[in-house]
């Protein structure tokens, strides 16, 4: 594994959406109508917050492992994975690494009460509901053909299905 390439793509992409523009958010709105104000355990958003981050970075944390050991590429369009990865929790949804990178933004906006947060949330949300169906999945199909397009009609974009999907007999 390239690991340089690796941490390249983890600082560049979930760096900038989690980490980089959520701070310039806060620095940019702490005088501001909506400044952020943080959370004790004493609160219930504290928790949630909690809860969030956790289940985020988990999801994060196993979606890029699948696309390194298995897939043998990273989250980064320059080294996309070279083998179709269904598994784990891309079995329920086709984009759990999106979801995961959603609910640390939930965290951020409930840790910080934020509404400029939860609104970078939904951006980034917007933009991505635009750009999976008209880019990242035309770039699927070219690449996996067949196996993709049925794994495509079978399992939802973000909402998770109930049971895990498999792949059919000679399907990859």
């Amino acid at each position: 594994m390239r690991w340089g390439l690796l941490v390249a793509s983890i600082i560049v992409l979930p760096g900038t959406v989690v980490i980089f523009v959520p701070a310039s958010i806060l620095l940019l709105t702490a005088d501001s109508r909506y400044p952020p104000r943080v959370t004790t355990p004493g609160q219930i958003w504290f928790w949630l917050a909690l809860l969030a981050a956790g289940l985020g970075f988990a999801l994060c944390f196993w979606t890029v492992k699948l696309f390194t050991e298995y897939g043998h590429g990273t989250p980064a369009p320059w080294d996309p994975p070279r083998r179709m990865v269904i598994m784990g929790p891309y079995r329920y949804c086709r984009n759990p690494m999106i979801t995961g990178a959603l609910l640390l933004l939930l965290a951020e906006a409930l840790f910080f009460l934020s509404w400029p947060l939860a609104a970078w949330m939904i951006l980034f949300f917007v933009g991505n509901a635009i750009y999976f169906p008209f880019v990242e999945e035309k770039g699927l199909e070219k690449r996996f053909g067949d196996p993709y397009l049925k794994y495509k009609a079978s399992v939802p974009r973000w909402i998770p299905r109930l049971k895990p999907w498999e792949m059919p007999e000679g399907g990859e």
